[in-house]
């Protein structure tokens, strides 16, 4: 059982109207919870043990789960490893455990997004739209585009080419696909676990300093096409194309 969210009346509307699993063994948080997202027009099933939940998650079909970590009959990490077996439903743990560790352990079990408690709604609400934008747009966007624009910059996946008016660089197939998320994912803050498992298809590591070469590697290359440096680093958060 784990408590804690701050309801912010300015939470930001969506734009979007989904289907979320939440999963919550606490009745308060998730009646709470299912409220708020109920008016923003989100349509919101509760379940409030791990072993229901992974029916529910199984059977039916959701745009987003929201999951608790600590859940009776079955703990949240081992129902999202074993969610992982039939669908690939975009999932954000809400936990009291938000220790660096807690992160990475949930990252590493196929999590999209974690939120430790407690949390402001309003971070809560733009952290669902933004899962609900990747995850609602692949359906869309299977012919896999193979040109991304932003304002002079032309990212070629075709030829693995960064173009602009200035000049062209070439770029390793991992800088191309790391570049094509920073696009898809423009102003974003993505986190490094996530960069790892979208792009080098293996778990995050803070010992690994892999993404942070391939980082540098393009940023040196961006310095040829481009006046200016446009991968930010956040500090403690991870890096956003901007």
């Amino acid at each position: 059982m784990e408590r804690g969210v701050q309801v912010d009346s300015a939470a930001v509307r969506p734009d979007l109207t989904a289907r979320i699993l939440l999963i919550e063994d606490d009745r308060e948080v998730s009646d709470a919870l299912a409220g708020m997202l109920g008016q923003k027009g989100y349509h919101t099933v509760q379940s409030f043990n791990g072993r229901e939940g992974l029916i529910t998650a199984i059977n039916q079909t959701f745009d987003l789960i929201l999951l608790d970590k600590m859940l009776p009959e079955l703990d949240g990490l081992e129902l999202l490893q074993r969610l992982r077996r039939y669908r690939d439903t975009p999932v954000m743990i809400l936990s009291a455990c938000g220790a660096e560790q807690d992160r990475i352990d949930g990252f590493n079990g196929g999590a999209d997004d974690y939120l430790p408690k407690p949390f402001n709604m309003t971070e809560l609400m733009l952290r669902i739209r933004a899962l609900l934008r990747r995850s609602l747009a692949q359906p869309a966007t299977r012919e896999r585009p193979s040109r991304f624009e932003d304002e002079e910059l032309v990212l070629d996946l075709q030829q693995q080419r960064l173009v602009s008016p200035q000049a062209e660089v070439e770029l390793t197939p991992i800088e191309a696909e790391l570049l094509k998320t920073f696009l898809s994912h423009k102003g974003e803050i993505l986190s490094k676990p996530y960069l790892y498992q979208r792009v080098l298809n293996k778990p995050f590591s803070r010992y690994d300093r892999g993404l942070d070469m391939h980082v540098s590697n393009l940023r040196s290359k961006f310095t040829a096409v481009s006046a200016l440096q446009r991968i930010k680093t956040i500090r403690g958060q991870g890096y956003c194309y901007q």
